[in-house]
């Protein structure tokens, strides 16, 4: 039977992205609880992977109170997996560092990211996930920033 789209849940954009969000969500922070982390956790050691940032930088790529990134930065540095230090140019502002044993963190975080895409998306072809990737990068960008606009961007600040 054919349905009209009315009282059919899947039918809207914004219900089922919410839906399969709450998915992802629950599956990926089953994941990262066997080593003690959450989604936030993972998303700053993954931006740090590549390059320090200014602890701003970082607000703006979580989407964050300022105060709730410092909670997060605390936890990590406690699990020594990142550093803070004072930017030599501007003390005030602090810069963000992974250490070796949050690269070492990383690296194994790439085999749960990738278990958990697996299983949530095995019926998508290689071709369709990257399909996927690049239309949800577009979906409701950020102030200032479009498709090609994003991480790298930002984080050139920081050098």
């Amino acid at each position: 039977m054919e349905r009209s789209g009315r009282g059919d849940p899947t039918s809207r954009l914004s219900l089922l992205l919410a839906k399969r969000g709450s998915l992802t969500d629950a599956r990926l922070r089953t994941a990262l609880g066997a080593n003690r982390l959450t989604p936030r956790h993972a998303m700053v050691l993954t931006y740090l992977g590549s390059e320090p940032a200014c602890q701003q930088v970082l607000v703006d790529l979580l989407e964050v109170d300022p105060s709730v990134l410092v909670t997060i930065l605390n936890e990590l540095e406690r699990a020594e997996l990142i550093h803070r230090r004072r930017d030599p140019s501007d003390r005030r502002r602090h810069i963000v560092e992974i250490t070796p044993s949050g690269g070492r963190t990383l690296n194994a975080l790439d085999a749960t990211f990738t278990e958990v895409e697996d299983e949530l998306f095995a019926d998508l072809s290689e071709a369709e996930r990257n399909t996927l990737r690049e239309l949800l990068s577009r979906v409701a960008p950020g102030p200032g920033e479009g498709p090609d606009k994003g991480l790298k961007g930002k984080q050139r600040m920081v050098r």
